[in-house]
């Protein structure tokens, strides 16, 4: 038996029923916290606009298939996410109706991802990694030496010499004076 394929026309005459089921849009209603009571006028006002919502985007989706000139008659969910893509007034709908990709395009663009973190280019000059390594700074694109910038820096030459004043014995003692914290280094 051939299927029945033929389009169901939309109707023209107003019934003053909606197509979704009245009950089921009332319970999402009242699942919003925000709602506290929705009359019975308002619940159908929210289905009639769901009706219309549906339709105008089945309709972008018809359209998309027409001007990509495909003999198909079925609106397929990549039909949809691209009208989604395309037309400005849905694109609110971008995350809920992404475009799909192959898994092998998605593989190859997470691989090239974590190379890219993996690269010493993702850290930036002057920050340092957990295991305290450099990246190697670049000078006007082209791979330069730390000399300059280590040079200017007394923060770092600071900080060496208080650690090492904590491991040869010396004295660092912290305390309040006036209700404010400091911090006596003695070197010896």
């Amino acid at each position: 038996m051939p299927y029945n394929n033929t389009a169901i026309p939309p109707p023209d005459e107003v019934t003053g029923q909606a197509a979704l089921p009245l009950a089921r849009v009332k319970r999402i209603i009242h699942l919003d916290e925000d709602v506290a009571n929705c009359s019975t006028n308002a619940a159908f006002v929210v289905t009639v606009a769901t009706e219309m919502f549906v339709q105008y985007l089945a309709e972008q989706g018809h359209n998309v298939v027409k001007s990509e000139r495909k003999p198909r008659r079925n609106i397929q969910y990549k039909d949809l996410a691209n009208a989604v893509s395309r037309i400005d007034n849905l694109e609110f709908l971008a995350d809920v109706i992404p475009r799909t990709i192959p898994y092998k395009q998605y593989k190859e663009k997470k691989s090239k991802e974590a190379k890219e973190a993996s690269n010493g280019d993702a850290i930036e000059n002057g920050q340092t990694t957990l295991n305290k390594d450099k990246p190697q700074s670049t000078v006007n694109g082209a791979p330069g030496s730390n000399d300059e910038h280590e040079a200017g820096d007394g923060q770092e030459e600071m900080e060496l010499e208080i650690r090492s004043s904590r491991t040869n014995g010396s004295r660092v003692s912290g305390g309040q004076a006036n209700g404010k914290h400091t911090e006596d280094i003695s070197m010896g």
